[in-house]
């Protein structure tokens, strides 16, 4: 008998696309799944549109509001799976995404290997996105493949992953004091526990950009400041116990630097945390440096307005393009009808 594979969905708010996001899980060519949706509180019609998918493999749970990480950590205490997949509510997987995963554990016959795959960008219409290698798309050791991800910057989709039980209980509960990179620093810990890490190439995963809504998105929220430093100190723990060479101390440096900007300058208490901690590793932080579209403003109005600007100005970038978006997708659904009479 094939293994079983739990696919996660937490959702909360989500009524817009946690059909397609069902759809899409509903629609793995691999032949055994459980699919397990768990509402956390939403206020809209999340639950209703998940309810409308419930049958023998789909089961649909609701609770009060407890955050992303409780409503991840109540959906894994409810499955049966012996491999776990983890999916937001507004993201898609290919078809084949799990089958093509799977077929590498079953050649690699160990339940500590962890499987990924690649991953890229959409917003309305998953067929525009563009899927562009990074060096994390590999077969890589656990250690490199952490250092790789800081030195260079880089980031691994949550639904990327396909997790044994074995190694999710390894890792432990996702950390429900975090408010951001919850998932930085919980698969941090699975691919500690692994023995390596394996990348399927002809696997996929759709990301929906959704901008300021996203767990992810910091922005000026001092609760998401504080959880993001206790993640990344948590994370330079995990990595220098597990090899605490000069390589490695560079790239914690490298990643304190990356974020710096986000405790700089409305956290000062932070960024001198954060300077001390370089220090100790035998580095030194530099102060972030506005981008240069919005440098000229600082002798106008000073850094902070200027950062604020920096982050606003983006977001009203991308507001626009995903209204663009929106519309052409309608304007394609629309010739299709006029096609297909």
């Amino acid at each position: 008998m094939k293994p079983l594979v739990s696919i996660l969905i937490p959702a909360y708010n989500a009524e817009r696309w946690i059909g397609d996001t069902i759809q899409s899980a509903l629609a793995q060519t691999w032949p055994r799944m459980e699919i397990i949706i768990v509402d956390d509180g939403s206020r809209d019609q999340t639950l209703q549109v998940a309810r409308q998918f419930a049958s023998q493999s789909v089961y649909v749970i609701t609770q009060e509001n407890q955050g992303a990480a409780a409503t991840r950590n109540r959906a894994f205490e409810l499955c049966q799976g012996d491999y776990i997949q983890w999916l937001d509510a507004d993201d898609l997987l290919s078809a084949a995404k799990i089958a093509r995963q799977m077929e590498l554990a079953e050649k690699f016959q160990s339940k500590r290997t962890l499987l990924s795959c690649g991953w890229a960008y959409f917003m309305h219409r998953p067929g525009k996105a563009r899927f562009v290698s990074t060096p994390l798309w590999s077969d890589l050791s656990p250690l490199e493949w952490l250092l790789r991800k800081w030195e260079g910057n880089l980031h691994m989709q949550t639904a990327t992953w396909l997790v044994s039980r074995e190694l999710t209980i390894a890792a432990g509960p996702w950390n429900t004091r975090l408010l951001g990179d919850d998932d930085g620093e919980y698969f941090f810990r699975v691919i500690r526990s692994s023995d390596g890490i394996r990348f399927a190439p002809d696997a996929k995963v759709f990301y929906r950009a959704s901008g300021s809504g996203s767990l992810s998105y910091i922005g000026l929220s001092d609760k998401k400041v504080e959880a993001q430093f206790i993640g990344m100190k948590a994370q330079i723990g995990y990595l220098r116990a597990m090899n605490d060479g000069a390589r490695v101390r560079a790239a914690c440096v490298s990643y304190l630097q990356t974020w710096l900007g986000s405790f700089y300058p409305n956290r000062p208490d932070l960024v001198e945390e954060a300077q001390k901690l370089a220090s100790n590793l035998g580095g030194k932080l530099e102060i972030p440096r506005l981008r240069w579209k919005y440098s000229w403003m600082r002798p106008l109005f000073g850094y902070d307005l200027a950062k604020r600007a920096q982050l606003f100005l983006p977001w009203v970038k991308w507001t626009l393009i995903r209204f663009w978006d929106k519309v052409l997708l309608r304007m394609e659904k629309v010739l299709i009808r006029k096609q297909g009479c």
